[in-house]
This record gives structure tokens, C-alpha cells and sequence, in this order.
């Protein structure tokens, strides 16, 4: 059974906790060298941001890639800043998971429901955005059902459309919601810090 593989992989990194603001924040070390950072809300232990890092081709840190939670904007100078920002009307996407679902935001979006399309591509294993205007376009992974070698299942899939904002929710799959409750008993086991540690800092 292909399930506990990522939950093994866990459990075997080397993990490092912290509490700080409300939240507690892990950090993995994995034999391959990969690091990976989350943030869980303390009450109710829903994920608020993942981030990846893994060495470069020199032997570096590489940056951190967000995988879940609010993008991180690369850090200019204020001049800079001023001469080469992004437009404030770009789509921005970015991944906010709730307890039950993975779920997708795409900001800036003003068309009306009607003009959207999301479907699952289950060859190429990823979702598609599609606007009958032609306006936007999307193709999205969903890394967690690749982590655990489970299928993509359309019925899960449901998306809607408020204050210029595109929502996509992918229902977690049940072999997913119990590999996470069995982690989140694990992670309230390690020791946490509850000071600044230099493993924990993703900034």
C-alpha cells in the first residue's frame, strides 16, 4: 500500500518545532537534503503555509517555494519597488487550504461565474482554469494526491466566484484526512521551542 511512503518520509526527517504567535511551525530535514517549512494554527491545527527549499546546483540554499499560503513578493529596494512592481490588477494565485479540502484563490478575476471552467486532466494529473473569453488560463497540480500515488477524482472538484475572486476546492480524499490526523498527533509530540531558532526561520 502506496499511503504510509510520505507519512514514512516524515516520520523520518529530522523535525524541529517552534511556537510563536498563535501558530506552531515545523521544520523538516530530509536525507535528500529538501527542506520543508510549515505553519499550523495552534487551536485548530489547519495548515496556513508550506514552503519547500533544496540546494542548488552549486551546493547552496536555494530560496523557499510556497506551496501553500500567501505568495512571498521577492524583496526590492523602495526604489526599485516604485519602478517595478507587478500590476495590482495581475491574477494572483495561491493555495489556502481548509481542514476538509484543498482549496485554490485566484484574485483579480472579475468576469462572472458563467465565463469559468475548471476540469481534471487525469493523464497530465493536474486541474485546468478555462475562461470562455479567453481571458485566463491555468493548469495546477495538486502535489499532496502525487505525494500519497492517489488518482485525481473530478466529483471532488467544485468551484465559485465572489469579489473578483476565483475559489477552487478539491475535497481531501479520506486516505488523505487520516494521514493528516495521524501526523498532527505526531507533530504535537516534538519538543517545541518557543523562542526564535535558526532551523525555523523561513524568511
Amino acid at each position: 500500500m502506496a499511503v504510509p511512503s510520505w507519512l514514512e518520509r516524515l516520520r523520518a526527517a529530522g523535525k524541529t518545532a517552534l511556537v510563536q504567535d498563535g501558530k506552531r511551525k515545523i521544520h523538516y530535514l530530509f536525507e535528500d537534503g529538501k527542506e520543508m517549512a510549515e505553519e499550523y494554527d495552534i487551536k485548530t491545527g489547519q495548515l496556513i503555509s508550506r514552503k519547500w527549499r533544496e540546494k542548488n546546483t552549486l551546493g547552496g540554499t536555494g530560496k523557499w517555494q510556497v506551496e501553500v499560503g500567501e505568495p512571498t513578493s521577492p524583496l526590492l529596494g523602495a526604489l526599485e519597488s516604485e519602478l517595478i512592481t507587478e500590476s495590482s490588477s495581475n491574477p494572483i494565485f495561491m493555495r489556502k487550504d481548509t481542514l476538509s479540502s484543498f482549496q485554490w484563490r485566484i484574485r483579480n478575476l472579475p468576469y462572472p461565474k458563467e465565463v469559468y471552467s475548471v476540469s481534471v486532466e487525469e493523464e497530465q494529473r493536474c486541474c485546468v482554469i478555462r475562461t470562455t473569453n479567453k481571458k485566463y488560463y491555468k493548469k495546477f497540480s495538486i502535489p499532496d494526491l502525487d505525494r500519497y500515488h492517489l488518482p485525481l477524482d473530478a466529483a471532488a472538484l467544485s468551484f465559485t466566484h465572489a469579489n473578483n475572486t476565483l475559489i477552487i476546492t478539491y475535497q481531501k480524499p479520506k486516505e488523505i484526512l487520516a494521514a493528516e490526523q495521524q501526523l498532527q498527533k505526531e507533530l504535537k509530540k516534538i519538543k517545541a521551542a518557543n523562542s526564535g531558532d535558526g532551523d525555523c526561520k523561513t524568511q
